[in-house]
């Protein structure tokens, strides 16, 4: 850490050094979850931490980010999935440049997406940021149903064998299982319908999305932080490139590998 006065920070200098240290290289497509709490106080905040990613993987690599979005009105659908009609003249619609990251992903992730050059996917709950050299191929035409199935982003990161990068983050957040838990082949997947206001063209579209369930798990009998057994089985048995950035624990994965772990590990089960 470099000491500024009386207090220590970290520099994105200093995590440009550590992040090489783990393995992650030029060119490398990675997706990150990060705890920026555990990370520990940073010189520019969030953005040296962005910013020695970016450095690390440089102009070819892409940075890829989860946020979702922060929409707030889950609780209010129907058993269908729609919302009431009293309630749809106040729900501001999904726009890919002014929607917030949901608040369940942390700072991190609306840092992200607020970074000169991001750009983000259209499908509003499974929405991705990508900055970096091939931002606009992975978040193009991500399909608006079943959004972590093949063509999304997600897919995308797997076919070029791309990274997971686990800043500090719970490893039950690891958001590619969720691509995963759409290729397992198992019964009973619950499906999860939800009406979403879409600014489409200078109009308000309501679009109804349907998906396997991101919230809970996806099928009867699972736990609900069940990722982060399916993680820690990976790391126990493949290995994986660990080590501090900042003060965080972290690791970082193959997204190759883990994806058909991880459908083998739920086919095995449910299958």
């Amino acid at each position: 850490m470099l000491l500024v006065g009386d207090s220590l920070y970290w520099t994105r200098r200093l995590l440009g050094e550590q992040l090489t240290t783990i393995w992650l290289h030029a060119g490398n497509a990675v997706m990150v979850h990060a705890s920026l709490r555990a990370v520990g106080p940073m010189l520019n905040g969030p953005d040296a931490l962005i910013g020695a990613i970016l450095d690390v993987i440089g102009s070819e690599g892409t940075l890829l980010c989860y946020v979702n979005w922060d929409s707030q009105h889950e609780n209010a659908l129907d058993e269908t999935g729609r919302v009431p009609n009293a309630l749809k003249t106040d729900i501001p619609p999904f726009h890919p440049l002014y929607s917030r990251a949901s608040r369940d992903h942390g700072v991190f992730a609306e840092f992200a997406r607020t970074i000169p050059g991001a750009q983000r996917s259209l499908n509003p709950g499974a929405s991705v940021v990508a900055i970096g050299g091939r931002a606009n191929w992975f978040i193009a035409d991500h399909p608006l149903d079943y959004g972590y199935g093949p063509g999304s982003p997600f897919a995308k990161l797997v076919s070029v064998s791309g990274k997971i990068l686990m800043i500090g983050a719970p490893l039950d957040t690891m958001s590619l299982l969720h691509h995963a838990e759409h290729l397992a082949r198992i019964p009973g997947k619950h499906i999860r319908r939800m009406e979403v206001p879409l600014q489409i063209n200078g109009h308000v579209d309501w679009r109804m999305i349907e998906e396997f369930d991101t919230v809970d798990p996806v099928v009867d009998g699972l736990d609900t932080d069940y990722f982060k057994t399916i993680v820690e089985e990976f790391l126990a048995t493949k290995g994986s490139n660990q080590g501090l950035i900042g003060a965080a624990a972290s690791v970082l994965l193959p997204a190759a590998d883990i994806v058909p772990y991880a459908v083998r590990w739920l086919e095995k089960r449910f299958g």
